[in-house]
């Protein structure tokens, strides 16, 4: 099973973004399911959604405590929130930013974790560039299908389509693909670097 922690703020469409990853792993054949964490969801204020998929029924219906990735929507909850509690040594960690782990201070905790699975992409530049409002949700699926093959870029498309219509979901699509092409080309150049 693979697990995943979004982190954000309300108003970002962290919960839209759990169930989307959710449809898209559905639409790649697997089980999945993603739900909200409710506090106050007053906009701003801190959200966390959960996203499960696995190749059998998924049973499980609590909080996720041990993600396999944690995706942050927005870098401003990394000294606020502990986001990255529990995460496994060899998770993933997506960053909504444009600053780099050590930019962020986050240097010394990188360590801990491969670097190869430390990502960052400018998810909110990307959804206003591409769709006119600064929502990262879409562009960070885009950016998760990158990540180890569990969702396709085709099926996060799929999974647009059925929430967006019109220019709207053309507009995803676009963000999601340069989103994509963003993680790829991180991981390739991590790996370089890890085998040189």
């Amino acid at each position: 099973m693979f697990q995943v922690r979004i982190h954000g703020r309300g108003g970002q469409g962290v919960v839209t973004g759990a169930e989307m990853l959710s449809i898209a792993a559905f639409l790649g054949g697997k089980h999945a399911q993603a739900f909200p964490s409710f506090g106050s969801e007053r906009t701003g204020a801190p959200v966390v959604a959960f996203c499960r998929m696995d190749d059998k029924e998924i049973r499980l219906r609590e909080p996720i405590m041990q993600p396999d990735a944690i995706i942050i929507q927005d870098p401003t909850l990394l000294h606020q929130v502990d986001v990255f509690s529990g995460l496994k040594k060899d998770g993933y960690i997506l960053i909504n930013t444009t600053r780099s782990f050590s930019e962020m201070g986050l240097e010394e905790f990188a360590k801990g974790f491969l670097p190869e699975r430390q990502l960052i992409v400018p998810a909110s530049e990307l959804a206003m560039k591409h769709v006119g409002r600064p929502v990262p949700n879409v562009p960070l699926l885009g950016a998760f299908a990158a990540l180890g093959g569990l969702i396709s870029l085709d099926a996060v498309h799929r999974a647009i389509d059925q929430k967006f219509s019109g220019a709207v979901a053309k507009g995803n699509k676009a963000a999601a693909k340069e989103a994509y092409d963003i993680v790829m080309a991180q991981e390739e150049k991590a790996k370089e670097i890890h085998h040189a």
